[in-house]
């Protein structure tokens, strides 16, 4: 299981959290205390946000702890907003390609879990995509077809149903091919402006999330990233809006209801 943090709220250097905690990113790219694989090196991503139109972005296939570009880059580049990514491989290749965060005109994603058997249902997830969204999938990995199957329920529309819908169409397509092993996504989306943070399995264990808050900014990591602070664990089965520092709560098995205000 990979391991990812996402960052809103009043400008910061990257490194303030990818570097600097007791437990940061990196720290957890080679001991995670909360995941099934206790290194993840199958490269890293950043992703961040600025006055420009688009995010930028960053990937690369070492392991996250021993890239000197990765400590320049977050050393010197400050910002509002940003993801950043280590990756644990559940199958498909080591490549650029395959790394997170994946981004799509102003939209960016991550995504920590996976679809089980994922070859047993990856042709028929990929020809549902309409043409124009299959061409543009540039890797191999379940995470950037699912952030696919977003748009196709309508990602620019209702990001909050797509995603749902998206969850449905996967644990349809499991069902059809007989597969028990559960789909799990702890998964991080952005428009630019908003986030929204799904924590949600098929079973009752899906990958873990945890949100810290201050006046200041919004913080969410699949661990915490030290033991000083106080952190929240993201409820099972549960979405997040987040609208600045305001964080709503929908429960993923009843998105047709008002969302919930959580913390404020």
């Amino acid at each position: 299981m990979c391991r990812w943090l996402a960052y809103q709220g009043d400008p910061i250097y990257m490194d303030e959290l990818v570097y600097k905690p007791e437990h940061s990113l990196i720290h957890q790219s080679i001991d995670a205390r909360k995941a099934v694989t206790r290194v993840n090196a199958d490269g890293f991503g950043l992703g961040w946000y600025t006055e420009r139109d688009t995010p930028g972005i960053f990937h690369e296939v070492m392991p996250a702890w021993g890239d000197e570009n990765l400590v320049s880059l977050t050393h010197h580049i400050r910002t509002h907003r940003f993801m950043a990514h280590v990756r644990s491989s559940t199958g498909a290749t080591v490549s650029r390609s395959n790394c997170h965060p994946f981004v799509i005109g102003n939209w960016m994603f991550l995504h920590n879990g996976q679809i089980p058997e994922f070859d047993s249902v990856k042709f028929e997830l990929e020809r549902r995509l309409p043409e124009h969204l299959y061409l543009r999938q540039k890797g191999t990995t379940d995470s950037e077809l699912i952030f696919l199957m977003m748009f196709k329920h309508g990602l620019l529309e209702n990001p909050a149903n797509a995603i749902q819908a998206t969850f449905d169409e996967i644990k349809q397509q499991l069902n059809k091919k007989g597969i028990e092993d559960p789909f799990k996504a702890s998964i991080c989306l952005s428009d630019g402006e908003n986030y929204w943070i799904a924590r949600y399995s098929t079973d009752e264990f899906p990958p873990t999330v945890y949100m810290q808050q201050t006046e200041h900014n919004i913080v969410f990591a699949s661990e915490p990233l030290d033991k000083a602070s106080k952190w929240e664990v993201i409820p099972a089965q549960s979405l997040l809006y987040v609208v600045g520092k305001k964080c709503l709560l929908i429960n993923c098995c009843e998105l047709s209801l008002p969302f919930q205000l959580l913390y404020e």
